[in-house]
């Protein structure tokens, strides 16, 4: 026995990993529990298992040789699932088949040019990064160029910040814009552009109503006989008289629009002598006070996409109509023809996206912001600790066609954990903290444990933890009774601490009277149990131990149902009080200040080199518990992290 004392002290003095054959090296994750337990340990579990799980399919059979047999075949088959690690997805794979590859091929181009265009009048949400990955990426596979141009003809909603925000997430995302350009740098153009288009009487000044421009594309309901204003009868004088009175600011806002002369007995609506400016008492963000009045998105759009030479301008499905006067407008005025195609919109249940509910939310507290890490704005998903990568991988998984996407989260984050598993390093944190104190390990207190980052990739490196004769265990892996399905800590029972020289097992416990809560557990090293069935992480403690506290919030889906928007009551009606779970208290190993150091975790798009990253590019696993990013409350000296998302999905510990 003294010399097998000698030799785990040996091993822990020189910082070396503990032998194959002791302590661990061979642990397995058993996913089902989320526990480390031996080989031969997993292996009886699964055996358990699938001889259970076959009794209860086959009730009626009463041949105890096959069932076990076949309990056996489930075994072989599951280890070697374990070893097998997903390959990355090929990135490409969304250009290079299907509906993005045919727009190719409909239109092949040496220099291929493509823009994402938002409306500065919000902040970019989930469903945008699809329309950034394939716009930017587009350009990027075919060799070409993409713009990132801000749709700014709105200035009634449009704030700097906005601005701002998109430009970033573009760039997080990993893109970089060919030019950022703006719909108001070819005001003067389109302005010029839509006389140009009234003299070819293919535009004319309307001073009607709401109610009659409805009575006018077939009423309330769209069954009474359309028909055309009456001011589409004006000359082209006095159209061009009118249109610069609503440029000198002569009309208020609503008395007067300049509208397209398309085609009013068009079974499209889109056809239906749409307006291409209206009046606004608004200065503009960029041109200030010169002008009250702003052209459309049906007006400016496609005639911005011709100036900048754009060649496939790729949009969502909802545009599907647009594209007939899209083109219509383009023939009139200018020479560059550029084609317009549509694919599926992402959208994610469970969660909101519409900006007007977001802002009630923000408003009214609900949420911290809006980057609170429970919405799916990409600020918020970002905070979160989502990595830029996943968010690609998980657009590239899905595919593009013309069919709207509505996705559940959990399928999101399915994608993110798979795409952690491979990139990110592992630390131990235990949550709700109470301390171990090892009487009898007095010989290695102080001593130092060589820990991997990841036993899966040897690149990510290593790091040296301290073993102290108190530790800290998760409260959730002590029961002060036990039970013969409880595999963690108990009274009089041995569990694992991962890289520990010996399994401890509990041999009495000290509760506070007040609160009913353990408050120290006595522990002694079992020198005798070779392989514990379970296997815990902990966490140094005292001074010196390089451990430290932090806040660690556990983030759930901020809504009970599916459809929120649906939700009896509204959807503030539907908030789950349960969507954010803080633990004040929590305490992580020393090795976290090496990742933070090294951040960002995974080097990937817009992320990709040393120190290029907010403080949510601190990511890990917490071995047993979640994975973690740092959040922008986090200082010097209060680290607070958010759980991305769980190890496994909707399971927990046994």
């Amino acid at each position: 026995m003294a010399d097998a004392v000698a030799d785990a002290a040996a091993k822990l003095q020189l910082g070396d990993t503990p032998a194959p054959s002791e302590n661990g090296a061979k642990l397995q994750l058993d996913e089902e529990t989320g526990e480390w337990v031996s080989k031969g340990e997993l292996k009886k579990r699964l055996a358990k298992r699938a001889k259970k799980a076959l009794k209860e399919k086959n009730k009626d059979t009463s041949d105890a040789a096959t069932a076990l047999k076949t309990a056996q075949d489930a075994v072989a088959t599951k280890r070697p699932k374990e070893k097998t690690e997903e390959a990355a997805i090929d990135p490409d794979a969304m250009f290079k088949q299907g509906f993005l590859n045919d727009v190719f091929n409909e239109r092949p181009e040496k220099q291929v040019f493509t823009r994402f265009p938002p409306e500065p009048n919000g902040f970019l949400h989930i469903g945008h990064a699809k329309a950034i990955a394939v716009n930017f990426g587009f350009a990027r596979y075919h060799g070409g160029k993409c713009y990132l141009r801000f749709d700014d003809t709105n200035p009634e909603a449009e704030e700097e910040v906005y601005f701002t925000a998109i430009e970033e997430m573009v760039r997080w995302l990993g893109f970089e814009p060919y030019k950022i350009t703006y719909s108001s740098d070819n005001f003067d153009k389109l302005y010029e552009l839509a006389e140009k288009l009234i003299t070819l009487d293919k535009a004319y000044v309307c001073r009607c109503g709401d109610d009659e421009i409805k009575l006018q594309r077939g009423g309330e309901k769209g069954t009474s006989t359309r028909y055309r204003c009456k001011h589409a009868e004006q000359t082209v004088e006095e159209n061009i008289q009118q249109f610069r009175d609503m440029r000198d600011g002569k009309y208020k806002p609503r008395e007067a629009f300049l509208r397209m002369k398309q085609d009013i007995t068009d079974g499209n609506p889109q056809m239906w002598d749409l307006a291409a400016y209206r009046v606004l008492d608004k200065p503009h963000h960029r041109t200030g006070p010169k002008w009250k009045i702003y052209p459309t998105y049906d007006f400016t759009h496609c005639l911005c996409d011709s100036f900048e030479g754009i060649t496939h301008s790729l949009c969502t499905t909802e545009f599907f109509l647009s594209r007939t006067s899209y083109e219509w407008l383009n023939k009139q005025l200018v020479d560059f023809q550029p084609i317009q195609r549509e694919y599926g919109r992402l959208s994610i249940s469970g969660t909101l996206l519409s900006k007007r509910k977001l802002k009630e939310l923000v408003e009214k507290k609900y949420v911290r912001g809006w980057d609170d890490p429970r919405l799916y704005t990409l600020i918020a998903v970002r905070r979160r600790g989502v990595p830029p990568g996943a968010i690609l991988e998980f657009v590239n998984e899905l595919g593009v066609t013309t069919t709207n996407s509505i996705i559940q989260i959990s399928r999101f984050e399915q994608t993110i954990r798979r795409y952690l598993e491979r990139t990110v390093p592992r630390l131990m944190l235990v949550l709700d903290p109470v301390p171990v104190v090892i009487e009898d390990a007095d010989e290695f207190d102080g001593t130092k444990v060589m820990v991997p980052f990841s036993p899966k990739t040897p690149a990510m490196g290593d790091h040296k933890i301290k073993f102290t004769k108190t530790v800290y265990i998760d409260r959730s892996d002590f029961r002060e009774v036990d039970s013969k399905d409880y595999f963690r800590l108990a009274p009089g029972k041995t569990v694992g601490l991962l890289q520990a020289p010996f399994p401890i097992k509990a041999t009495s416990f000290t509760k506070d009277e007040a609160t009913g809560k353990v408050t120290e557990i006595r522990a002694v090293f079992d020198r005798e149990t070779k392989k514990p069935k379970t296997f815990i992480q902990w966490v140094a403690a005292g001074e010196g131990s390089g451990s430290r506290k932090c806040e660690v919030r556990l983030h759930n889906a901020l809504f009970k149902s599916e459809n929120p928007a649906a939700a009896e009551g509204g959807y503030l009606n539907d908030i789950n009080p349960n969507s954010e779970v803080v633990y004040p208290d929590a305490m992580i190993e020393s090795g976290f200040d090496e990742i933070r150091a090294r951040a960002p975790w995974p080097e990937a798009a817009g992320e990709d080199k040393l120190g290029k990253g907010g403080p949510e590019s601190v990511r890990f696993q917490g071995m047993r518990v979640a994975y973690f990013a740092m959040d922008s409350d986090s200082t010097d000296d209060n680290i607070v992290l958010n759980r991305i998302v769980s190890l496994k999905e909707d399971k927990e510990k046994s």
